[in-house]
């Protein structure tokens, strides 16, 4: 099983989610699974505005975590994410925020 062990928070259009979002797996008892190794993918899974997700949205993780340092969403609006793996429940994050950057 899959949780959102860093949660989006709201970013930039076009600039990197900060801090990295973290994806952690679980063992069936849902304690952290350090041996999983099998690669974590994540996707935008509330979108109303046909934005993309861009950068490294699969990764294999490392000690059970998969850290996602680089993606970002190309279009203003609320958002969630998925992540999803063989095997595993799709689980979804909590909602955040991409915004516009206003010039002065």
């Amino acid at each position: 099983m899959l949780s959102f062990f860093v949660q989006p928070n709201t970013a930039n259009v076009g600039q990197a989610i900060s801090p990295p979002v973290e994806v952690l797996a679980r063992d069936s008892l849902g304690n952290p699974d350090s041996a999983f190794t099998d690669p974590i993918t994540v996707s935008l899974a509330s979108n109303s505005t046909g934005a993309s997700l861009s950068g490294t949205t699969a990764r294999r993780p490392v000690n059970g975590i998969a850290t996602f340092g680089s993606m970002a969403v190309n279009k203003a609006g609320t958002y969630t994410l998925q992540a999803s793996t063989t095997g595993a429940v799709t689980v979804t994050s909590s909602a955040f925020s991409i915004t516009t950057v206003t010039e002065p």
